[in-house]
């Protein structure tokens, strides 16, 4: 007797949802997937460009994933962050030569990253970094300098009209990209959508979950074109849906969502309007976070390539608003907040009284506020050649702790039932440029035995070829594996190219 094909419902098309499925479809060909979004476009939320603050973070030179304490510097998380993006470029780069992705204009391209900072102490961690950093393989080809021509050269604006009366240092990555996500995840999907078993439904909103006796799930969902509430059938949720997770995961009821909350922020940037400013930065500039800002508020000189276009973005300053999507509703924040996560919340609020300080400050900035931070960065700037956009919601995870009540946790979490019939992705930063790790994470937690069978392992080399080895602790393999994607993605040169 044949089995009855497995159905696999993903809900919401970003780059999350979109990764998940290009690896389902290839390491279960004859199930049937199912994508759900409740906007009339694919990754229109978060993974849009105009959205993502984090084009490519890859850990290089954003000074918040390293921590300084004791004389100390501990590099573990820019470790796994950079080990994670070379991961995600072999995706990538598997789905280039397969022919898994169609594109008018590139999605990923040559940017250098850089660190920039003043004054005595910030310059003594910024040169600690970079001593622990180039012992790795993975950061070997990062260069440092305090030499006012050197950096010039690096960034002009960064040091013309800049008043020297404090000791300042650089680094530099040149191998740094800018990554449009939202066009890689419209290129997969396009693809998915025309494979066999493949479905994509846009303008559908997912309204409620409930467990079925046989361990299926029954999913009621809206179109919201004809406004007919239908009901779907799968044995398998992934709810990827950015900041609108955290209220779906609360109608699934399941008992691994308990003692979760969210909380919502919002982000602007200054984006420049002289081309001639434009073309004459060509690097993401990282500075050093203000006390107790979110990680994604770290502030950058920010070359982006937007629709095939370069941009000049400053930012982000922080905003708050009580939606958890930039399409939502004012009532998101409210409506989540239930028995389960009052006291973690409140706890938590009550353990980041920086946070609040500093978000407070950032929603009473005046235009010559944000102005005077621009110009810390880029001292001949004109406020007439910047006008003020908003990016995206991003929602920080609030998590219960039997110790603190709540704990308000950087980064992004996946949340599993315990048979394993469900899993949600909570969180913001780096998010995107680590979401192949993560998705393959999601993978290991639902189909945690045929992951481990030679059919699949088999697979998911061919797609990661270094799959199941460290690129942190083989050194000579991560160099080997970024020299092939490098040049499969057409990476390598100096400037903006394309594919």
């Amino acid at each position: 007797m044949n089995k009855k094909p497995i159905n696999i419902v993903l809900i919401g098309t970003g780059i999350m949802c979109a990764t998940l499925g290009i690896f389902l479809r290839k390491l279960m060909p004859g199930a049937n997937i199912s994508f759900y979004e409740r906007l009339d476009k694919v990754a229109a939320e978060s993974s849009d460009a105009w959205n993502n603050a984090g084009t490519g973070h890859s850990a290089f030179c954003e000074l918040n994933y390293t921590s300084f304490e004791n004389g100390k510097v501990d590099i573990s998380k820019a470790l796994e962050i950079a080990n994670s993006f070379e991961i995600s470029k072999q995706l990538w780069a598997y789905l280039k030569e397969e022919g898994c992705i169609s594109y008018e204009i590139p999605f990923i391209n040559d940017i250098p990253h850089m660190s920039f900072v003043w004054g005595d102490d910030n310059v003594d961690f910024l040169k600690k970094r970079y001593e622990a950093m180039r012992s790795a393989p993975i950061f070997q080809d990062m260069v440092y300098s305090s030499d006012k021509d050197k950096i010039t050269e690096w960034t002009p604006l960064i040091m013309e009209g800049r008043v020297f009366n404090e000791p300042f240092a650089a680094t530099k990555m040149d191998i740094g990209t800018d990554v449009n996500f939202g066009i890689i995840a419209r290129g997969i999907i396009d693809y998915l959508e025309k494979s066999e078993n493949v479905d994509v439904h846009l303008g559908h909103n997912v309204n409620d979950f409930s467990k079925q006796a046989d361990g299926r799930w029954k999913i009621d969902i809206e179109d919201y074109l004809t406004e007919e509430v239908k009901e779907v059938f799968a044995d398998y949720v992934f709810i990827g849906a950015g900041g609108g997770t955290l209220p779906l995961l609360e109608k699934s009821e399941i008992e691994e969502a308990q003692g979760y909350g969210g909380f919502p922020v919002s982000g602007h940037f200054l984006q420049c309007t002289n081309d001639d400013v434009i073309q004459r930065h060509e690097a993401k500039v990282y500075g050093k976070a203000a006390v107790g800002s979110p990680p994604m508020s770290v502030p950058h000189l920010d070359t982006r390539m937007i629709d095939g276009q370069r941009s000049l973005f400053f930012g982000p300053y922080a905003g708050f608003s009580t939606k958890f999507l930039k399409n939502g509703s004012y009532l998101d924040l409210p409506l989540s907040i239930e028995m389960h996560n009052i006291w973690p919340i409140l706890a938590a609020g009550m353990r980041n009284v920086d946070l609040t300080k500093y978000l407070i400050k950032q929603i009473v900035q005046s235009p010559d506020d944000r102005f005077n931070e621009l110009l810390a960065y880029y001292p001949n700037a004109k406020m007439e050649d910047w006008e003020l956009t908003t990016a995206g919601q991003r929602v920080q995870i609030i998590k219960e702790d039997k110790d603190k009540g709540g704990v308000l946790k950087f980064g992004t979490e996946i949340v599993c039932a315990a048979d394993r019939s469900m899993a949600a992705l909570l969180g913001a930063s780096p998010g995107a440029s680590t979401s192949v790790s993560i998705m393959l994470e999601v993978i290991r937690k639902m189909f945690p035995d045929e992951i481990e069978s030679k059919e699949w392992q088999q697979t998911l080399q061919a797609m990661i070829p270094t799959y199941g080895k460290s690129l942190i602790e083989d050194g000579v393999l991560c160099l080997k594996t970024r020299a092939r994607t490098t040049e499969i993605l057409n990476l390598g040169t100096k400037g903006v190219v394309s594919l």
